[in-house]
């Protein structure tokens, strides 16, 4: 029996590759999306359809729709890969009777205030956390927990709107700043967490939570966006295991059956602490450095898994593989110059050392205004080595060689 996958939101190439399992026709998909990710859809033409809804359609239309596509075409799984959407997929999921996270699943690891109530319920971890409705709101918290805290949105992605209150005149602007990453978008503060920076890479399997990587990451410390990973982490095994097991810990608690994870956490004095947790693969290319580093390729997994298969021998498969030589892969981003408009990019064209790639980002006319979020980022360097900080040191001397040229208002050229 031919299989119809109906996709939520952006898929990448993940649909390509599914309907390439097997023969033609073995596996059909249809897509339900927002305008936003057409331009992203480069096999529209592959899908059996294509059902484009307003991101403030309600979720009554999603099912009606979903619902006619179903009757019309029996819908047998449902494919859910990114944040946008995940929602939908998971009430259309439910009433066709497909397995998907659950809502209630969805919406824990959605709302990171909802996330940090369930960890403290079930014991895994206490940190303050409150939503806020007003700046005063916002302020009490602060005098209550002290500065610095961290202000962001509910159900914020991709560093946006976040920032680090350090002071009570802070406030105004951190709250906007959280109220103004997307319409309506409630604001949350959470108690700062000092400490390095990691990110977990997870596959589940029936309840099952087999830890893939630990990602080291590096931030930048006002807007809190990333400009750098390079994995595995340089542990002591003490620590790796303790971040391993805070993780699975936390996926139990979140009800976390199956699928791709990336956890973010930070490892303070008092041990790992988390800082939010995706059910997707991590971005700024985590997926493809785990593939390179472990042999496990996530994509192809969560694939696969979507599709009825079981995968989970082959990843324990792959990891125990001894004869795997060590790799280590870094990632490295350029911020962007605090404002004017963005001219050229020279050094682009310099010769890289073997095993090291560059992408420029940014593109001539790109409005500027500093390191706002992970897409105001202008270049990235890609590197692998044998040991986690030749490759970062590669990766950062790649971008180092960069010179981002800016026009200003008073047609004034700056290199920066």
């Amino acid at each position: 029996m031919a299989e119809h996958v109906l996709v939520f939101g952006v898929g990448y190439d993940i649909p390509q590759r599914m309907r390439a399992t097997g023969a033609a026709g073995d596996v059909v998909t249809s897509v339900m999306c927002w305008p936003e990710h057409l331009e992203k859809l480069d096999d529209s033409e592959e899908h059996a359809r294509v059902i484009v809804l307003p991101p403030d359609a309600p979720d009554s239309e999603w099912l009606a729709l979903a619902r006619a596509v179903h009757a019309m075409h029996p819908v047998t799984r449902v494919g859910s890969f990114y944040d946008d959407c995940r929602p939908q997929a998971a009430l259309v999921a439910k009433e066709l009777g497909l397995e998907t996270h659950s809502p209630e699943v969805v919406e824990l690891i959605r709302n990171k205030h909802a996330m940090r109530r369930r960890l403290a319920e079930t014991g895994v971890e206490a940190t303050a956390s409150a939503v806020v409705d007003s700046v005063e709101a916002l302020k009490e918290f602060a005098a209550e927990h002290g500065c610095p805290c961290v202000v962001k949105p509910v159900d914020g992605a991709a560093s946006k709107g976040v920032s680090v209150l350090r002071a009570p005149e802070e406030a105004e602007s951190a709250f906007l700043r959280a109220r103004g990453s997307g319409a309506g978008s409630e604001v949350t503060v959470e108690e700062f967490l000092a400490g390095d920076q990691y990110s977990v890479e997870a596959f589940s399997e029936k309840g099952e939570h087999v830890v893939l990587a630990i990602t080291r990451k590096y931030s930048d410390p006002v807007s809190l966006v990333e400009l750098g990973h390079v994995l595995p982490a340089a542990l002591e095994p003490a620590r790796r295991v303790a971040i391993e097991n805070h993780v699975i810990g936390t996926l139990n608690a979140l009800e976390v059956e199956f699928g791709p994870t990336h956890t973010e956490i930070i490892l303070t004095p008092a041990g790992p602490r988390v800082i939010e947790t995706h059910l997707r693969t991590g971005g700024d290319e985590i997926w493809n450095m785990v593939t390179d580093a472990t042999g496990v390729d996530m994509i192809e997994c969560q694939l696969r898994q979507v599709l009825g298969e079981t995968v989970l021998p082959g990843v324990h498969a792959a990891l125990a593989d001894r004869e795997r030589p060590t790799r280590c892969e870094a990632i490295w981003f350029a911020g962007a110059p605090s404002s004017g408009t963005l001219v050229e990019v020279t050094g682009a064209d310099a010769d890289l050392p073997a095993g090291v790639t560059l992408t420029v980002l940014g593109k001539p006319g790109t409005q500027l205004s500093g390191l706002q979020n992970s897409f105001s980022r202008l270049a990235r360097a890609r590197a692998h080595a044998d040991t986690a900080q030749k490759a970062v040191e590669l990766a950062r001397q790649a971008i180092a060689g960069l010179d981002f040229i800016a026009r200003h208002p008073a047609d004034q050229a700056e290199v920066l």
